[in-house]
């Protein structure tokens, strides 16, 4: 059993993290106890390059009671959290290669290696393991049934792929299923994106002028609990719909040119790139803090940040503080990477446990399909999504009305009328 970690020592204290939140993870749960009996996926070698979390961690303990092989690497240099790593190696023996902090080269090192099971399904969250895959060559993937994705800027990737005709072997798109990015983008990046801001700069939001730069589902979550907190939230978009439900949902729209001049605190979550750039920094208030919870880092033009700089300097941890000329003072959070990732623990288990709930049962369904899947970018399959749904309220003692007889007819008829 091969692996790349920093710390085996650290396997007692993942374990204890990795229990805590599984015990928000019901659905996930029951799962894993469904695959223990039946072992839908015996055979299969499924290599995931995900955020290395406790969340993560009790995904890859169900799919490996489902039966399946599993190499594990990181979809981002500083979310991987080393207990974590080092109990699914010590205490499952899984391999697992993931540093927290690990360089360009070392990051997509541990990609090969995880790559290198020769796998028969892939779960990504990024598109770096399904790009880098399809790099090596068809040879590399040819035993590879179909692959899964966890994030939006994945998916776009994904699409920009298919619609190049690149796409190496059919993928779903799991973002997609709407019990994942209603909940997980909403919700999940809503919280965390705060929390991560909050644990490294302890600012008090309130009275704040805090700009989001878009309005998708991650955008809308995390405006909702900045305004809950008394922020004074902006909205910056590109497109027309999403700027205009922000704009009905009681936010100021306007250019980033503009709100780079009155933004305090600057969060963006558009999965594009050069969001913030040249223009924006000298532009903004003495002080301005700006941060990233896109999945890639390129959002924040952080390259030009520095040639603007005068002076640099880590004035807190996650917290980097540049001087422009004349002694403006701009703060960098996580490097422009996931803040709620870097700084904070990522999204709360228990909207995690819906995300995967859809990757264990889609890799379900792609390990008992009989017949070759169609070269594309797929959905997940409406019935997962409604059993996830199921199962989480089931988790939660939610109960629901039945329609009657008599409802089921007058839905299925057309001969009733004013």
């Amino acid at each position: 059993m091969k692996h790349d970690i920093a710390d085996l020592s650290r396997a007692a204290e993942g374990k204890r993290r990795t229990e805590w939140a599984a015990a928000e993870m019901p659905v996930l749960a029951s799962i894993h106890r469904r695959f223990a009996r039946q072992k839908p996926l015996s055979g299969q070698r499924i290599a995931a390059c995900l955020h290395v979390t406790t969340e993560t961690s009790n995904l890859m303990l169900a799919l490996r009671a489902g039966g399946a092989q599993i190499a594990l690497c990181a979809s981002n240099p500083l979310s991987t959290q080393d207990d974590v790593a080092a109990h699914l190696v010590k205490h499952h023996g899984i391999s697992v290669f993931a540093v927290h902090g690990a360089s360009r080269g070392q990051y997509y090192d541990h990609i090969r290696k995880a790559l290198a099971m020769k796998p028969t399904i892939t779960m990504d969250d990024g598109c770096d393991l399904v790009t880098t895959l399809a790099g090596m060559g068809a040879r590399r993937y040819a035993e590879v049934l179909a692959g899964t994705e966890e994030t939006t800027t994945g998916v776009i990737r994904l699409r920009a792929m298919e619609n190049r005709q690149r796409l190496p072997y059919p993928m779903f798109a799991v973002n997609d299923a709407m019990t994942k990015h209603l909940f997980d983008n909403r919700y999940g990046t809503g919280q965390s994106t705060i929390d991560g801001i909050l644990r490294a700069t302890n600012v008090l939001l309130a009275g704040k002028a805090l700009v989001i730069a878009g309005y998708g589902w991650c955008g809308r979550g995390l405006a909702l609990r900045a305004r809950g907190m008394g922020a004074n939230v902006i909205i910056t978009e590109v497109s027309p719909l999403p700027a205009l439900e922000a704009k009905m949902d009681g936010f100021r729209v306007m250019p980033m040119d503009d709100a780079a001049r009155i933004g305090d605190l600057f969060i963006t979550v558009t999965g594009c790139r050069d969001v913030i750039r040249t223009q924006h920094f000298p532009a903004m208030k003495d002080g301005a803090i700006i941060a990233n919870s896109g999945h890639f880092d390129v959002e924040i033009d952080v390259g030009t940040l520095k040639k603007l700089a005068k002076q640099h300097r880590q004035v807190r941890e996650n917290v980097e503080e540049f001087v422009l000329a004349g002694g403006k003072r701009i703060r960098l959070l996580a490097q422009g990477r996931l803040v709620n990732l870097a700084a904070a623990e990522g999204h709360p288990a228990a909207v995690m446990d819906m995300s995967f709930a859809n990757q264990a049962l889609t890799l379900e369904y792609i390990a008992r399909r009989k017949r070759p899947l169609e070269l594309r970018v797929h959905p997940v399959p409406s019935e997962i999504d409604a059993e996830v749904a199921r199962l989480k309220l089931k988790a939660m003692g939610v109960k629901l009305d039945k329609l009657t007889p008599t409802q089921k007819a007058y839905l299925a008829s057309f001969e009733v009328g004013t």
